[in-house]
């Protein structure tokens, strides 16, 4: 994504337009360049890195686009930038200071230092250390001196794609309310944005069904009683995953002040499924954690007539859905849903189980962590109308299929 500085728009009446690049050949040519840049790059600084960069800035009027270009790029999607110490750069800093110590500034005195502490690491790490590592390895960590080890390019149009998207998400940064209306589509793609808004913990009201469509209505984050960066983010992030939806189509409002007279404005978003950005998300279901893969894992590895799936059920409550991680299935008819509670902030496990209050599932089965302090979070277990499985670290099969049996 990009910062606010970053993004481009233009207003008309009271709603606001992001900027979309062309795929043409000059906004190809343009992303190759900066793509070029970082190529050229591979092993040397991030400050050298920059330095290129300014170079291809110049004096050109389009500066925003390749900074826009540059800070996607510089994302642990594309670039791996390191530090290259042989220790630790605090620890090595804290030794060579030591040794200054204890002797007059000079150049020679320096380089004097510079080979005594090369000779004991070189005893410590048994390899070879030589002073020039230790010299450059000092100030390692700052971000100017971490080192672009990998580069994973794009290719042009990827980019482009990529940056329109993000022009896109900036927007929700100061959003207070959006209203999603999902069209009848496949069920599926309803099951991968829920699963999106599950993700991100999104405060979502949801009202309709599987046959007809559902409207998502979403507080932003300039909505809460203390706007929350991070929220904005997550909500920025949840964008990609809405693209998957076939027939879609959403409304924000934003709020921002105006520069000179702080004064609260009010402005419009609209966008639909016929937009045309591209997500980079990949189509499958995301995993909520690695508790819920090695218990998928586990899982395989048993040999049971019980057959595991994913995600298949919508159960709809009042003003929400709730999607059950998983669906056990018997060759004799029985099924049965798994839901595994393992997150552990209070209003999560306060929703989590007034959905399954309100769902009246007879069929439902919760795996709960013991880890879990659920009297402080204030949920009360003697009224949950469900079977209740207890875990530590890890999920086991066996568990589950004796409940099961």
């Amino acid at each position: 994504m990009l910062p606010s500085e970053l993004l481009i728009y233009r207003k008309n009446g009271e709603a606001i337009a992001p900027k979309y690049l062309k795929i043409d050949s000059q906004n190809l040519a343009l992303a190759s360049a900066v793509i070029n840049c970082f190529q050229k790059a591979r092993g040397a600084t991030q400050k050298e890195l920059d330095h290129l960069l300014l170079e291809l800035e110049g004096n050109s009027p389009d500066y925003r686009i390749k900074r826009g270009f540059a800070h996607l790029l510089k994302s642990e999607a594309f670039s791996k930038f390191e530090v290259i110490s042989p220790i630790e750069p605090r620890e090595l800093r804290r030794r060579v200071f030591a040794l200054a110590s204890t002797t007059i500034p000079s150049t020679q005195s320096t380089q004097i230092i510079l080979e005594k502490l090369a000779a004991e690491l070189t005893q410590e790490l048994n390899r070879e250390v030589s002073p020039l590592e230790i010299k450059t390895g000092l100030y390692a960590d700052l971000a100017e001196n971490k080192i672009l080890t990998e580069f994973e390019p794009p290719t042009p149009e990827e980019l482009l794609h990529r940056y329109n998207l993000a022009q896109v998400q900036g927007i929700f940064y100061r959003a207070s309310n959006i209203i999603i209306n999902a069209h009848r589509n496949v069920p599926g793609q309803y099951k991968l944005l829920f699963r999106y808004l599950k993700l991100f913990q999104l405060m979502a009201y949801i009202e309709g069904d599987a046959d007809y469509g559902f409207t998502i209505t979403i507080d932003g984050p300039t909505s809460l009683f203390k706007p929350s960066t991070r929220y904005g983010l997550a909500l920025a992030k949840m964008i990609p995953a809405l693209l998957h939806v076939t027939h879609w189509s959403l409304k924000a409002t934003l709020h921002s002040r105006a520069p000179y007279s702080g004064e609260l404005k009010s402005r419009q978003f609209y966008l639909d499924s016929k937009c045309g950005l591209v997500s980079h998300y990949p189509p499958g279901k995301p995993y909520d954690s690695m508790l819920e893969a090695s218990f998928i894992q586990r899982w395989h590895s048993l040999k049971t007539e019980w057959q595991l799936e994913r995600e298949v059920d919508l159960i709809p409550i009042p003003g929400s859905v709730m999607i059950p991680d998983f669906r056990l299935v018997h060759p004799d008819g029985r099924v049965f849903l798994l839901e595994i509670v393992g997150y552990w902030r209070a209003e999560y496990l306060q929703k989590k189980f007034a959905q399954v209050r309100k769902a009246k599932c007879n069929n439902l089965i919760l795996a709960i962590s013991e880890r879990l302090n659920l009297e402080k979070a204030g949920v009360n277990l003697r009224d949950i109308p469900t079977r209740i499985i207890w875990f530590k670290d890890k999920l086991l099969p066996k568990a589950v299929l004796e409940v099961l049996n």
